[in-house]
């Protein structure tokens, strides 16, 4: 389970370094192979440990290549989709073109969403932050889509 926001940089190259306590468990999980592509919904990158991302390209790919729709969120995500590899380390290269898709530059957060990532400029994440936070404390939210949960 990865939880949490870190703080990291991109560094000249384009690399990105996962803190020391996500490492032994992508490690463990998936011999540090990652997947990278972009978010469907949100500015930022998503990271799959390889056995995530391959559910999801099966789900992907039972998708119809007939329907417009369907035929989007393919291009979306698979055409973007980049095998990564974790150095010794614990860097990552992440592809000009998504670095480009999602406005990265120096400073980054780093996001655990359990099973996934995902990789947001810090001041595009502050700023999601901050809007989700007037959504919530306004109640813009529509209360059918918000789950039940128990704390």
């Amino acid at each position: 389970m990865f939880r949490g926001a870190s703080s990291i940089n991109l560094d000249a190259k384009g690399r990105i370094a996962i803190p020391a306590k996500y490492r032994d468990r992508l490690r463990e999980s998936c011999d540090g192979q990652i997947i990278v592509t972009i978010d469907l919904e949100q500015p930022c990158l998503s990271l799959f440990p390889l056995p995530h991302w391959e559910q999801l390209e099966r789900q992907l790919q039972g998708l119809s290549n007939t329907n417009p729709v369907h035929q989007s969120i393919k291009r979306l995500l698979l055409g973007h989709a980049s095998e990564c590899e974790l150095d010794k380390n614990g860097r990552v290269l992440l592809p000009a073109v998504l670095r480009e898709h999602a406005g990265l530059d120096k400073h980054l957060l780093l996001a655990g969403m359990g099973n996934t990532f995902q990789i947001w400029d810090d001041t595009r994440w502050n700023d999601r932050i901050r809007q989700d936070m007037e959504a919530h404390a306004s109640q813009q939210l529509d209360p059918d889509k918000i789950p039940d949960l128990k704390f």
